[in-house]
């Protein structure tokens, strides 16, 4: 009974924490929120804290109004969906040989692949190699260079080790070659695993800036992260004005930003849910298994 008192206690105080933490995430967020939908006079007079006061859309409408930012949200979608299929596509490629203990140098391989995780070779090295392939200012510079996770690639590789070899026996002898055996065999009970992976490549990439910003002069080829920081940098807001009340309808830096910061978020937000229960199986699975 004493134990059981003490295990509703620790519960009680891991509620605690988990909430703290949730709040500790979710207030700012609430707080950019509310900034984005207030009037201009509430937000100067320092009224809005997680809720929107005096209701104004008129910073949604100046983003949405920007053409410049509607192209890149789209350019950024596409290089999303582009980056994570050719990602996990050279992911698994790279996974499924190295779950085989026939393979020569497997151990050479795999000892390559985790010094990545600690090593590297700097932004310099990184920028003259991608400016020696002529990449700069093209696509290509956002996708080749992160192409490939370490971690992941262990991730996957691990949980490809975790299916019974029986099932892949089987499938040999029905004559089926490793192609097949990967595609009909491996990759149907991987889903978990490999929706979680998507999952993170995607997010890695709708969050991306700095390779954006070292490697892409072309506004074409903004992605949305660097567009927003374009946008808040070089707000052409003439926020003295509207201090002044000469514009008072005219949305000022801090309620654009907090509109651009809520219009480069909630896409990648929407995905979540979407994902969510292969999301908990995959990261449980790529945790316990050894």
């Amino acid at each position: 009974m004493r134990a059981y008192g003490n295990d509703k206690i620790v519960d009680a105080m891991i509620m605690v924490v988990i909430i703290t933490a949730g709040l500790f995430c979710l207030l700012p967020l609430l707080h950019i929120f509310a900034l984005s939908l207030s009037a201009n006079g509430p937000i100067l007079s320092g009224k809005v804290t997680i809720l929107p006061v005096e209701i104004d859309f008129s910073a949604y409408k100046a983003v949405f109004g920007n053409a410049a930012m509607i192209h890149s949200l789209l350019f950024t979608i596409g290089l999303v969906v582009l980056f994570t299929a050719i990602s996990m596509l050279m992911t698994i490629m790279a996974a499924y040989p190295l779950t085989k203990p026939n393979l020569k140098g497997r151990n050479f391989f795999l000892l390559l692949i985790v010094l990545t995780m600690f090593f590297s070779g700097g932004m310099i090295p990184e920028y003259l190699l991608v400016k020696n392939l002529h990449l700069l200012d093209s696509i290509w510079a956002l996708i080749l260079p992160g192409m490939v996770n370490a971690f992941y690639l262990l991730i996957i590789k691990t949980f490809f080790s975790s299916i019974p070899v029986e099932l892949e026996e089987s499938a040999r002898m029905d004559g089926a070659n490793h192609f097949k055996i990967l595609w009909h065999v491996i990759l149907p009970l991987s889903l978990p695993v490999m929706a979680t992976l998507s999952l993170f490549y995607a997010v890695g990439r709708w969050n991306g800036f700095m390779d954006a910003l070292l490697y892409i002069t072309n506004s074409e080829l903004y992605p949305l992260q660097l567009k927003l920081y374009e946008m808040v940098i070089n707000s052409q807001v003439n926020d003295m004005a509207i201090a002044e009340g000469l514009n008072a309808s005219v949305p000022i830096p801090e309620s654009l930003k907090a509109a651009s910061i809520m219009f480069a978020t909630i896409p990648i937000l929407l995905v979540y849910p979407a994902l969510q229960r292969y999301f908990i199986s995959g990261m449980m699975i790529g945790a316990v298994k050894g």
